[in-house]
């Protein structure tokens, strides 16, 4: 029987499969946003089973097998870990068209050899063949990123760490650069007084500021984001649900501060005005290093708040946020750019509507200074599947430069995750290799299209970054 993953997987036509093979799956992978621990790279961590190293903080996971009816304790409890893959065996075959199916399917291709599809009859034998290979040394954490071909990664780090775990991995020689990436979202959440101050206390004590008033904030933000670019740091990356703009003046802001600094809880336009003011500050920081700052919006998070106060965040209750993004967007960029302290940015939208208004938003804010400078975030979290792939390259395409685009990213707490990478240049290639066949890029324009693969799956990314 032919395996369901073969060589030619996604890839439509003879031009599609020459992309792929010649270009796109010989290229290193720069994975410029995940949420790999630093520690366990440190550690080189080894996985007991494939349930830990496949289960265990996967909440794309968790939310099919809530929704196939399974129980909490095979999901986030303290069931054995056979039983725990037993029931996402389970539940793989109910994930038909929703991209975990892929998903599985390739990892358990590329990372163990396994062409077999996952089902409760084969749970055992593939259960057995994958942890016999997780006990051998080059499936350690560090031995699953060089069997990918990693170049380089990029983690998600708070103001308040230590960058220990990262000094600990530039010191043993691992060959795949693992830099921080400075994510100051615990500084802006000034909507939770009481968070926030605990919050303010810590980063006053590593900032050895004490912060009283909005300037000595910043002060000490700026202190840690000097530190960060110390340890190799030149990325930032900031989550918000959605975008803060109600201008603010340094008057306001100290006054809003020092309101939430006695434990007020803020009005909502404080609070948006508090969170402006902290950004926009946050990137003139960035612009001033030369970093590449990302946004990621539109979440609406920990909407089921039972499950909130049972299992606590990023277990799977978070959802598609439906906020009106394109103004507040539009007038925070204009506030960089008037006074020329807008640096390289990547505007990662969470819900699939916004797409062709970010895809045209993107335009307005490039200066000529570099190809690209500003970029179309790759299709994120709900929407780096198949059909997300494709509509947010459609529409960069149709309102930008697809050959400009820096690709595609994990954004995954998981050393199993880099298929996606794969997935994503197999999508890419598919769209291209179609529209040579149907005749809408001529032929004499292959050798462009075959750079522009190469641009799209390493080359931009490379050079966008500085890696």
């Amino acid at each position: 029987m032919k395996p369901f993953i073969d060589a030619d997987f996604l890839l439509e036509t003879e031009a599609a499969k020459e992309l792929y093979r010649n270009h796109a799956s010989i290229l290193p992978i720069i994975d410029y946003h995940c949420h790999l621990s630093p520690q366990e790279i440190a550690d080189d961590k080894r996985f007991s089973t494939i349930t830990e190293l496949w289960l265990g903080g996967d909440h794309y996971k968790w939310r099919a097998m809530r929704a196939n009816g399974i129980d909490e304790k095979y999901i986030t409890g303290d069931a054995d870990p056979w039983d725990k893959f037993q029931k996402w065996a389970e539940t793989v075959p109910y994930t038909l068209r929703n991209p975990l199916y892929h998903w599985t399917h390739l990892e358990l291709k590329t990372a163990f050899g396994i062409d077999r599809v996952l089902n409760p009859s084969t749970a055992r034998e593939i259960y057995d063949i994958c942890n016999e290979k997780l006990a051998q040394p080059e499936f350690s954490a560090r031995g699953l990123m060089s069997r990918y071909n990693v170049e380089a990664v990029c983690t998600t780090d708070d103001p308040v760490d230590s960058l220990e775990h990262h000094r600990r991995i530039r010191e043993s020689g691992f060959k795949v650069k693992v830099l921080p990436a400075w994510r100051p979202d615990k500084a802006m959440g000034v909507d939770d007084p009481d968070s926030y101050n605990q919050y303010i206390d810590k980063l006053s004590s590593v900032s050895d500021t004490r912060i009283c008033t909005y300037q000595d904030l910043i002060e000490a933000l700026k202190k840690r984001h000097d530190f960060f670019a110390s340890q190799g740091c030149s990325v930032a990356d900031h989550g918000v649900s959605s975008f803060p703009w109600v201008e603010c003046s340094e008057t306001e802001a100290t006054s809003i501060f020092a309101k939430v600094r006695n434990g007020d809880r803020l009005t909502t336009e404080e609070t948006t005005k508090l969170q402006t003011s902290i950004l926009l500050d946050l990137c003139r920081m960035n612009h001033e290093k030369g970093w590449v700052q990302q946004f990621h919006f539109g979440p609406l998070r920990n909407v089921n708040t039972r499950m909130f106060n049972k299992l606590g965040p990023d277990t799977g209750f978070d959802t598609i946020g439906d906020y009106t993004s394109a103004i507040p967007v539009a007038r925070f960029l204009n506030a960089l750019d008037s006074d020329n302290r807008l640096t390289k940015t990547i505007l990662y939208n969470l819900n699939p509507s916004d797409n062709t208004w970010v895809a045209a938003m993107i335009a307005n804010f490039q200066d000529g200074s570099m190809p690209g400078k500003i970029q179309m975030g790759s299709g994120w979290w709900f929407n780096d599947q198949l059909y997300g792939m494709e509509a947010q390259m459609n529409a960069l395409s149709m309102q930008g430069l697809l050959s400009r685009f820096v690709g595609m990213l994990t954004d995954s707490r998981s050393f199993l995750s880099y298929p996606r990478h794969e997935y994503f240049r197999r999508v890419l290639c598919n769209i291209l290799g179609k529209d040579l066949e149907k005749g809408l890029i001529p032929e004499e324009e292959l050798s462009r299209v075959r750079q522009m693969v190469e641009d799209i799956c390493y080359y931009n990314t490379k050079n966008y970054f500085n890696f």
